[in-house]
């Protein structure tokens, strides 16, 4: 069956960059949008509970769950790797955590050439979205589109992980997303009066009945169609069917640093000698799509709480489990409002470094691992990742197939430098946990335990039981040089009609969790696309 409607601009993705797109560039009234989304509508109940996400950690039905093949620097153990398959896309999923990274990860872009993608040039957008539950100031956002707030209440045990950081040495720091990113604090979240604000309730959801904008769910993209070395269209499944939809100005891609690779390989852009192993016609050679993976990997330490106060007492215990309930149904606070990291700091692993590459989380439960059932002891939480990762990794397609999953190999500690970050960052993290701060509250560490104590054996730790913490990047570089797939206004080299607008086209990881940049990068690209059309 063909489609024969034509829009001036085709979203491929739902997600926080697509939502973006679909409320700015549909504001004027100029331009006709089709918002395309391979998942369904954000109706599961569980998606607007923010504790929900470990609900959602393997649900077919909202995520993708995708399985990525062995990693060497893991034991060759195959990670799994949650995305968003529904309005929203992983912000309807995510852990709700809201850190935009270091003004020095943006000024490294415009040292690359992406002068425009400097601190200075994606402050603005960043302010533009945010509406804080603090209020706006030199740093942050008042009266955005995207709710950002505190945690709705403070733990006890999360405040004694903050003093064992103060002991430590790290200064408080009430705000990750200010003047400075060093230290400990709490959290903010993308969430409002205790529910999920994804990307879908705080763009989409308010414009939905704009008659310049169509959103169709449950549409998988088989491949974006070319005149040439024009995209003109895009091919999609829906119901069963087979459709087409023309693109009278552009197609942008806002699948995400997994999908959007795969749609352009899909669509013929990519490695020639890839694309023709896959029986795959060669619309343009662009060998770095799918290349340059980067993740944040994460290592957990488990601890048994001398206290009675943690989410698994509470849990396992039916009447404080219905306590729960009842709590966040009547008042919108307690456990179930929790983001993936309640507490959390930001450190060096060695004093000549200019600002933290390690990230902290501190939760108040504990599993064996994410989105398993909690345990039956008392229990808490301390995570760390790498912030700036050397390791690259790649994402490709297998076949031709669009239903196929992708090849997804993040390379994880390939580099001496991951390694030692990665060895220090642990020994750190443990210095905090063994401090007397936390004396008064931890039984006993569980993760790793006391055996493990050497440079080998923390290695030996984190190769069998780390994994990522779902922040993949940079499939879709954008740079200056000749192998970049993007430019600097995110369209892709050698093409016309086609850009790409999501956390793929990050040359480099950003310091921290990705869907704050994810929406930032959406506001700037809405702006580069209205400009070159001249609204």
């Amino acid at each position: 069956m063909s489609d024969p409607e034509t829009f001036d601009y085709i979203i491929v993705g739902a997600g926080s960059a697509g939502c973006v797109l679909a409320n700015r560039l549909t504001v004027n009234g100029r331009f006709k949008v089709l918002l395309l989304e391979a998942g369904g509508e954000d109706r599961n109940p569980w998606i607007h509970i923010p504790l929900g996400y470990g609900k959602l950690f393997r649900n077919p039905s909202v995520n993708w769950g995708y399985q990525g093949v062995p990693e060497q620097g893991l034991n060759d153990r195959s990670i799994y790797h949650p995305r968003g398959k529904v309005l929203g896309g992983s912000s309807s999923i995510n852990g709700l955590l809201y850190v935009r990274g270091q003004a020095e990860d943006y000024d490294r872009w415009a040292q690359m050439g992406l002068k425009d993608w400097g601190f200075d040039g994606v402050l603005p957008f960043f302010q533009r979205s945010e509406s804080n539950e603090s209020g706006g100031d030199d740093w942050r956002g008042g009266s955005g589109p995207q709710p950002v707030s505190n945690a709705t209440a403070s733990h006890p045990l999360c405040d004694t992980y903050i003093a064992a950081c103060r002991e430590a040495g790290l200064a408080n720091n009430p705000d990750f997303n200010g003047e400075t990113q060093e230290g400990a604090g709490y959290y903010q979240s993308t969430h409002k009066n205790g529910v999920r604000w994804s990307a879908a309730k705080s763009y989409l959801k308010p414009i939905r009945n704009r008659p310049n904008l169509e959103v169709r769910t449950k549409a998988l993209i088989t491949r974006v169609l070319f005149e040439g070395k024009r995209a003109v269209g895009v091919e999609y499944e829906q119901n069963g069917h087979l459709r087409t939809v023309n693109a009278g100005r552009e197609v942008l891609l806002a699948a995400g640093a997994i999908n959007s690779p795969q749609v352009l390989e899909l669509s013929g852009v990519g490695d020639p000698a890839r694309l023709s192993d896959n029986g795959i016609d060669v619309v343009h050679a662009s060998p770095q799509v799918g290349e340059n993976l980067q993740d944040h990997l994460q290592v957990r330490t488990v601890h048994e709480s001398l206290t009675r106060n943690t989410l698994n007492d509470q849990y396992h215990n039916l009447i404080r489990r219905i306590g729960i309930g009842l709590e966040y149904a009547l008042l919108r606070k307690g456990p179930l409002t929790v983001s993936a990291g309640y507490a959390g700091a930001f450190y060096k692993t060695r004093p000549e470094l200019l600002t933290p590459d390690i990230q902290s989380l501190f939760i108040i439960f504990s599993t064996d691992k994410m989105g398993d059932r909690l345990h039956d002891f008392p229990g808490f939480t301390a995570s760390y990742y790498q912030l700036r990762p050397e390791s690259l990794g790649h994402c490709h397609i297998r076949s031709a197939d669009p239903h196929d999953q992708p090849d997804i190999w993040c390379n994880y500690l390939a580099t001496e430098t991951d390694r030692r970050a990665n060895i220090d960052g642990l020994r750190q993290l443990r210095g905090i946990m063994d401090g007397d701060a936390m004396a008064g509250v931890r039984k006993r560490e569980i993760e790793p335990g006391p055996d493990v104590q050497s440079d080998d054996e923390l290695l030996d730790y984190i190769r069998a039981t780390a994994s990522t913490v779902y922040h993949p990047s940079s499939t879709c570089r954008m740079g200056v040089d000749e192998g970049a797939v993007v430019d600097e206004k995110l369209r892709v080299n050698g093409l016309d009609g086609i850009r790409v607008v999501d956390c793929s086209i990050m040359p480099s990881m950003v310091s921290g969790n990705l869907n704050a940049a994810a929406i930032m990068i959406g506001e700037k690209a809405s702006d580069l696309i209205l400009d070159d059309a001249g609204a």
